[in-house]
C-alpha cells in the first residue's frame, strides 16, 4: 500500500487531520501512519499506526517506514501562538532543521510528494494595509521584520526555499498549505501572545454564551474574516495526496468572509441556552485580526469544496466537548 506519514499528528491541527485522512483513505490504497514526539494510543481509535519521532533526531527516522512511502504531510513547527519564552533559535532548529531532516527522509525513500504548512503572517501586511485585502495563493512575501512573529516566517520561508530544491534537485512533489486561524476544539483554551498564557478569546465567548451572558463585540461589527474549520483545512491536504500535480502553494480558507455580528449569533445560536440567550453588546473601535482568503487554485487544482460555514463550525465544536477525544494530547 501507498504510505502516507503524517509529522505532527499529535498536535491540535494534525490530531484532527490524522482523524479525517483516516476516513477519506479508508478502502483505498493508502496507509496513513501518524507520528510525533509525544507517545500515544490515541490514534487506535481510527485505526492507525502511530510511531513516535522526534523530527530534529535523525535516528527516530529510522523507525518509520523505508518502503512504499508516498506522501509525507508536514505539520510539525515551532508557532508563536504556542511558544511561552521566546526563542529565535526554536524557529530555526525546528522550522529549518527539523524540515530538513524530513526532506532527506523523503529523499531516502523516493517518497512521491510532500505537503507543508505554513501561516499568512508570510503575508500579513497587505491585510494590515488593506483590511478588505483578499490574500492571493501567490502574493509576494510582505511580513513584518520586527515582533514575535519574524524569525517565525522567515524559518517558515527558508523551509518553502528547500522544498522548491529537493524539487528541482530530486523531483519531490510539493504542496504549500497557507493556514489563518484553523478552528477545532480543543481541551487546551490558551495561547501565547507575547509570551503571556491567555485564553483564547473564542472560547470566552462560548463561555459567556453557555451561561447567557452578553457577548462583547469590540470595532466593527462588518469587519469579516475567513474562518475555516479544521475538517476543510484536511479536505485541502488530502486532496492535495491524490492530485495529478507537481506543486502549487494554496489558501486554506472558505472564501466565504464571516463578519465579528455573524461570528457572534452563531456562537449564540449553538452554545446559548434556548429560552435565555445571549445578546451582543457593541463596543466601537478599530477591528483587526482577521484574513480573507482566495481559494480559486484549490478549487480548480485539487477538487476542493469547503463544507463547513460558520453555524456548522461550532455546533461541531459543541460535538466535539462532547468527546473530547483528544484530551490525553493536551495539557493545561
Amino acid at each position: 500500500m501507498k504510505k502516507v506519514i503524517i509529522f505532527g499528528a499529535t498536535g491540535n491541527v494534525g490530531s484532527y487531520v490524522t482523524k479525517y485522512a483516516s476516513e477519506f483513505f479508508k478502502d483505498s490504497e493508502y496507509q496513513v501512519i501518524a507520528s510525533g514526539r509525544r507517545n500515544t494510543d490515541v490514534f487506535n481509535q481510527f485505526g492507525v499506526e502511530f510511531v513516535q519521532v522526534d523530527m530534529m533526531n535523525k535516528e527516530d527516522f529510522d523507525r518509520l517506514p523505508q518502503e512504499d512511502v508516498y506522501a509525507v504531510i508536514l505539520l510539525a513547527a515551532t508557532i508563536p501562538s504556542y511558544m511561552s519564552d521566546y526563542s529565535g533559535e526554536a524557529y530555526l532548529r525546528t522550522n529549518i532543521m527539523g524540515t530538513y531532516n524530513v526532506l532527506e527522509y523523503c529523499r531516502k525513500v523516493k517518497a512521491d510528494r510532500i505537503m507543508f504548512s505554513q501561516t499568512v503572517f508570510d503575508v500579513s501586511l497587505y491585510s494590515q494595509a488593506d483590511p478588505n485585502y483578499v490574500i492571493k495563493p501567490y502574493d509576494a512575501p510582505n511580513f513584518s521584520y520586527t515582533g514575535d512573529h519574524a524569525m517565525y516566517v522567515i524559518s517558515k520561508n527558508t523551509a518553502i526555499e528547500m522544498l522548491k530544491h529537493y524539487f528541482e534537485e530530486y523531483g519531490l512533489k510539493y504542496f504549500v498549505f497557507r493556514f489563518p486561524t484553523i478552528y477545532e476544539y480543543s481541551t487546551f483554551k490558551y495561547y501565547y501572545p507575547n509570551g503571556v498564557k491567555t485564553m483564547r478569546p473564542l472560547y470566552r465567548q462560548i463561555e459567556r454564551a453557555k451561561n447567557s451572558e452578553p457577548l462583547e463585540l469590540w470595532g466593527d461589527p462588518n469587519y469579516a474574516k475567513d474562518m475555516v474549520h479544521v475538517y476543510d483545512c484536511a479536505q485541502m491536504i488530502c486532496k492535495a495526496v491524490i492530485a495529478n500535480r507537481d506543486h502549487g502553494i494554496y489558501n486554506v480558507g472558505t472564501g466565504i468572509p464571516v463578519t465579528l455580528e455573524e461570528q457572534c449569533q452563531a456562537i449564540i445560536d449553538v452554545f446559548s441556552p434556548k429560552d435565555k440567550p445571549s445578546t451582543i453588546e457593541y463596543h466601537p473601535g478599530k477591528s483587526g485580526g482577521g484574513f480573507l482568503m482566495d481559494i480559486t487554485n484549490a478549487k480548480e487544482e485539487l477538487g476542493y469544496e469547503p463544507v463547513y460555514d460558520v453555524h456548522k463550525l461550532f455546533e461541531d465544536y459543541k460535538y466535539e466537548e462532547q468527546f473530547d477525544r483528544f484530551k490525553s494530547l493536551r495539557g493545561e
